[in-house]
């Protein structure tokens, strides 16, 4: 049985108040093959995965649609569309980042494109969970930095990252997303993330260049409360098992009063 879909932002909620570290698989439609996409599927139900991410910053409609219908047809893990432009909207879906790109200054991306979306978000349905994205130096240039034209939060200041990420709160964005980009050759740091975490009450949502168990561990350590992983994924489906038990640990020492 489906999640409902106005329930995905108190879960998160829910899971950051009681401490409880999750993992979300991120899937790009466009690279999805059905046998891919069955392999992940599979994983992500061993793994007790948290939340599937489906978007990319070039998707077709049609293959949005497919992925989300195959992924709720065959499981009850929340599907949230994690969206790389206004186009990637479907009813399948449980819910929705409304992303505004705070890091940036490009002002399509603060309120430009979304002014465009609404309508079209009302009438599907979905949850809309409002979220302060903020794109960090992750050593390359990434997809989202090129299309976006803005450049990131430099890898080193932690305290850009901590205002910025206040000003989200301030302005009443629910969640804050740090974000190094696919296939970022150093992932956000975890001097950032604690940093972040100390200074806001909202969920800390964390990507890209995670690429080990040690490192998704020490993220979930330094205030990282969902970590998001994917392109690690598209070569090693079979590493989604050691990713999640290294976040999930965190949950289990808890549980034992160990933390």
């Amino acid at each position: 049985m489906s999640m409902p879909k106005i329930a995905v932002y108190q879960a998160i909620v829910n899971a950051k108040q009681q401490g409880k570290k999750q993992l979300a698989v991120l899937i790009d439609p466009d690279k999805a093959e059905p046998a891919h996409l069955e392999r992940l599927l599979d994983l992500a139900l061993q793994s007790r995965v948290d939340y599937f991410f489906v978007g990319g910053s070039l998707v077709m409609r049609d293959t949005l649609d497919d992925c989300l219908g195959f992924l709720k047809a065959n499981s009850n893990i929340p599907c949230v569309i994690f969206p790389g432009s206004v186009q990637q909207i479907s009813p399948k879906a449980d819910a929705i980042l409304l992303l505004s790109l705070i890091s940036g200054r490009n002002p399509e991306l603060l309120i430009g494109q979304h002014v465009i979306a609404a309508p079209y978000l009302r009438e599907s349905g979905l949850e809309v969970i409002s979220t302060g994205y903020m794109l960090v130096d992750g050593g390359a240039p990434t997809t989202v930095s090129y299309i976006s034209g803005s450049n990131p939060i430099p890898a080193n200041k932690n305290d850009i990252a901590v205002c910025t990420a206040i000003a989200g709160e301030m302005l009443g964005l629910k969640i804050s997303y740090l974000d190094a980009g696919s296939g970022a050759k150093n992932p956000v740091s975890e001097q950032m993330m604690a940093a972040v975490s100390q200074n806001v009450a909202t969920p800390i949502v964390v990507g890209g260049g995670i690429r080990t168990p040690d490192k998704a561990y020490a993220n979930a350590v330094a205030g990282a409360d969902i970590q998001v992983v994917g392109n690690l994924l598209e070569k090693n489906p079979s590493l989604m098992l050691e990713m999640a038990d290294a976040v999930h640990s965190l949950n289990k020492m808890q549980e034992k009063g160990i933390l």
